[in-house]
């Protein structure tokens, strides 16, 4: 490779593409639904990594394990259950629908 993996990753114009880059399986179904929000969370793991002075092997290794982990993340749960973008980190779950309240009907004579 000419460019380190990072570098590659970094031109990368779409999630297939990482999940190539990287040799990781996936559904395209579930990517096409939750492309973002696995980027997104693999970013958040990604944050955690000190990857400065790392030989470029070892690089692609930790971004696989790390993009494998966010894919999962999404293929147990939906993106609404993650919630890892703040607009649903904010959002309210929704309350469950009430039936009509009961009343006797002695009562309303």
């Amino acid at each position: 490779m000419a460019d380190g993996i990072l570098a590659q990753l970094n031109e990368a114009s779409a999630a297939e593409e990482f999940f190539t880059l990287l040799g990781v399986d996936y559904d395209p179904k579930l990517v096409n639904v939750a492309r973002l929000h696995i980027l997104r969370r693999m970013g958040q793991y990604l944050a955690g990594e000190d990857l400065a002075g790392v030989p470029d092997e070892i690089v692609a290794e930790r971004c696989k394990a790390v993009l494998e982990r966010a894919y999962a993340d999404f293929v147990a749960s939906s993106p609404i259950d993650q919630r890892v973008f703040k607009v649903l980190k904010d959002a309210v779950a929704p309350q469950p629908k009430q039936g009509p309240a009961l009343v006797q009907i002695g009562v309303l004579k």
